[in-house]
């Protein structure tokens, strides 16, 4: 069982940057793939990044992928997501997750647990 706290989101202009966290409890996060996923109003939750238990392995959506990076600390428990150059449809809430099984999957059915979500709100 992990139980999982995002933190960071805010309001920033297009172009600008932010650092989401998530803090997992519990021993076995080292052992889980790390997901970050958003969810725009009347959208679907879309797959955002992420990372396999030992940081080797990252996977990025196409719409992220060269201004987002995932990145993970076993020893703080804690999961990142460094945003740049920010544009107003990345606008959305995120929200992190955990797969025990996995190296890191784009599919949100594959992932056992979920933060409450931060909101991320980029003006233009």
């Amino acid at each position: 069982q992990v139980q999982l706290v995002e933190s960071g989101g805010g309001l920033v202009q297009a172009g600008g940057s932010l650092r989401l966290s998530c803090a997992a409890s519990g021993r076995t996060f080292s052992s889980y793939a790390m997901g970050w996923f958003r969810q725009a109003p009347g959208k679907e939750r879309e797959f955002v990044a992420a990372i396999s238990w030992s940081g080797g392995n990252t996977a990025y959506a196409d719409s992220v992928k060269g201004r987002f990076t995932i990145s993970r600390d076993n020893v703080k428990n804690t999961v990142y997501l460094q945003m740049s150059s920010l544009k107003p449809e990345d606008t959305a809430v995120y929200y992190c997750a955990a797969d025990p099984y996995r190296s890191g999957s784009d599919i949100r059915y594959d992932y056992n647990y979920w933060g409450q979500g931060t909101q991320v709100t980029v003006s233009s």
